[in-house]
Order: structure tokens, then C-alpha cells, then sequence
């Protein structure tokens, strides 16, 4: 079985691995994904209501971004690990920006934080193991 080979794939993989869970829970169950999310499923459905569709568009979403995340820490591949980091950061501030704004319920601030916490993670990662990989500087230079 091929495993991530860096402290920084591991990042990846795990937030890959969660991000497919639930995009595949709300395929499968809907309803379920809005329960964790604090969201109540409404008891019918009015014209115009396009929760359904949003959820199905979101949930496969989340999946694909899933495997591409595993399988990118698979592969063990740096540039990929950096980039996620100046944009998962993005989807926090938009995230928390939108639940403070009213544009969306109060639990889409901890996505904002669940992505935040994750890019802070994959950071960290990189820029520690940057710091071991660096030559030692000369000592009064």
C-alpha cells in the first residue's frame, strides 16, 4: 500500500480523504450532510428550490477535489501542497466573511476554520521541512 512520504502529503492526504467522506455522505444522503452541517432539510420543496441540485453540485465537487488532494499527495507533489495554501486560506476569509455577512448560516464559519486550520497545517509542514532540508549557515556570516 503507497503512503504520503512527507509530513506535507500527510497534510494533503488527510484533508483529501475528509473532503471526499463528505462530498460521497452528501451523494448518498443529503439530508445527512445537512444535519452535520446544522441545517435543517425543509419538509417540502417550493418551485424555485434548487437545494437539491446545489447539494448534489457541491457534494461531487468535494469528492473530485477529495481524490485530487490524495492522490496529488500520492504523488508527492510539492507545488500542488503550496498552491492549496494561498487558497484554502481564500476559502476561509470567503467562508467566515459569508456567515459574518449574513450570506450564510453561522455554521459556514467552521468550513472557513476547517479550511484555515488545514492550510495553516500544510504551511507549517512545508515551511518546517524547508527549514531541515536548508545548508547550515557559516557562523558569523
Amino acid at each position: 500500500m503507497r503512503l504520503p512520504r512527507s509530513a506535507p502529503g500527510w497534510t494533503i492526504a488527510v484533508f483529501g480523504l475528509l473532503a471526499a467522506a463528505l462530498g460521497t455522505l452528501g451523494l448518498a444522503s443529503p439530508a445527512a450532510q445537512l444535519s452535520l452541517l446544522g441545517l435543517a432539510a425543509p419538509d417540502e420543496r417550493t418551485a424555485g428550490d434548487f437545494t437539491p441540485a446545489f447539494l448534489t453540485a457541491s457534494s461531487m465537487a468535494a469528492l473530485n477535489m477529495g481524490v485530487y488532494y490524495v492522490l496529488a499527495a500520492l504523488a508527492d507533489w510539492r507545488a500542488f501542497f503550496r498552491w492549496t495554501v494561498p487558497f484554502r486560506l481564500l476559502t476561509c476569509t470567503v467562508s467566515i466573511a459569508a456567515a459574518i455577512g449574513g450570506r450564510a448560516p453561522d455554521v459556514f464559519a467552521g468550513v472557513g476554520v476547517w479550511e484555515g486550520l488545514g492550510a495553516l497545517a500544510t504551511g507549517t509542514a512545508l515551511r518546517l521541512e524547508r527549514r531541515r532540508a536548508a545548508p547550515p549557515r557559516p557562523a558569523g556570516g
